[in-house]
């Protein structure tokens, strides 16, 4: 079953598209209310550079969010040529979107790319770590799965994009299909953590 979304995107019923531009005060905010897909690897022990006690931290203002580094602003700049490199491999348009899970409010996702009508997603990389163990490996890192099946968890697709470029170099596209194991651990896991972050924040 469909349903009609902002801008007059036809959505499946899974989640909501939220209508918040990516990287403003407002959509950092709707982020703070929620688990987004960049939390679930520290929820699940998988982030190397952050735990899920900083996580919590940072959720609670007790805690500053890790600064972003040089690394991570180019691949900002990168994204919106790497999506057209996607577009033009796949033969699909895809736009950033803000969803949310119509099951469980907390549940949210701020995507690379969604094609219009909600049967496709994709997860842009443009760093030059992740595109050399791509490269190498042709597997995506295991503190990216997190990320990926959350993202599934709330678009309920059977799949998602992987998808790694930099300029001068060819784009790296692997598919990643839904865990359903994975993800009941992983709703488990996030539903624990923000039943927590709620308490203490009413106990503060």
């Amino acid at each position: 079953m469909l349903s009609t979304g902002i801008q007059g995107r036809v959505v499946p019923t899974a989640y909501t598209v939220v209508d918040l531009q990516q990287g403003t005060t407002e959509w950092l905010e709707w982020r703070r209310q929620g688990i987004g897909s960049s939390d679930a690897p520290a929820i699940m022990g998988e982030n190397p550079w952050k735990s899920a006690a900083r996580l919590l931290a940072e959720k609670l203002g007790s805690a500053r969010p890790l600064p972003s580094n040089a690394a991570m602003e180019r691949g900002v700049v990168l994204e919106p040529e790497a999506r057209r490199r996607y577009e033009a491999l796949r033969r699909t348009r895809v736009l950033p979107a803000c969803l949310q899970s119509n099951r469980h409010a907390w549940l949210r996702a701020s995507v690379d790319g969604l094609e219009a009508g909600g049967n496709a997603v994709v997860e842009i990389k443009c760093g030059e770590s992740i595109y050399r163990k791509m490269a190498d490996r042709r597997q995506v890192p295991r503190y990216y799965i997190g990320q990926l099946q959350h993202i599934l968890a709330v678009t309920d697709l059977p799949g998602i994009d992987f998808f790694c470029w930099l300029p001068d170099r060819p784009g790296i596209h692997l598919r990643v299909d839904r865990d359903a194991r994975y993800i009941a651990r992983l709703l488990e896991a996030e539903q624990a953590f923000w039943q927590r972050l709620v308490r203490q924040r009413m106990a503060s």
